[in-house]
């Protein structure tokens, strides 16, 4: 079975996706990290060099590779379901899980981490909760397809395997 954690920047799928390898025993991949280890850029350096379009064909190849794997917790980009019809993919070949916290969390999570992440890094707080509004405005309708959906600021790894592994929906 492979997991997907979807979900915006700052979401917690990287942390969220390492407990839930921990306890489950499945690798964990992370999406951006594959990426920036093949390419050798970092992924802001991907757009800024390369381009959205060449980044997210290159998600969509690497996706691609999971489709014959097992056992496996991938924590994906933030835009990743909402391109080259990764979230069909994703949906066909294992269990999508939406993280979703609340857009105040989002915006104190990522302007914490703002220097890591240069593409916000600039904006003013009022401008990144203008940014986070906009952007989940745009990419809910693919988030909203996946399999499960979690709301919450302070998921546990628990409530994602009983969810995947107990099959009862959203929460």
């Amino acid at each position: 079975m492979i997991i997907f954690l979807i979900g915006f920047m700052g979401s917690g799928k990287t942390t969220l996706g390492k407990q839930v390898s921990r306890i489950t025993g499945h690798e964990f991949v992370d999406m951006d990290y594959i990426i920036e280890k093949e390419v050798g850029m970092t992924i802001s350096q991907i757009f800024e060099q390369m381009g959205e379009s060449w980044f997210r064909n290159k998600e969509t190849e690497v996706f691609s590779r999971f489709s014959s794997e097992s056992n496996l917790v991938v924590a994906t980009g933030g835009g990743a379901p909402c391109f080259n019809n990764n979230m069909d993919l994703m949906n066909r070949v294992g269990i999508t899980v939406y993280i979703k916290p609340d857009t105040a969390t989002l915006a104190s999570r990522l302007e914490n981490a703002r220097y890591f992440r240069p593409l916000i890094a600039s904006l003013t707080h009022d401008e990144l909760l203008n940014h986070i509004n906009e952007r989940l405005t745009a990419r809910e309708p693919y988030y909203n397809q996946a399999k499960c959906i979690i709301k919450g600021n302070n998921i546990k790894p628990e409530h994602v395997i009983r969810l995947v592994f107990g099959d009862i929906g959203t929460e």
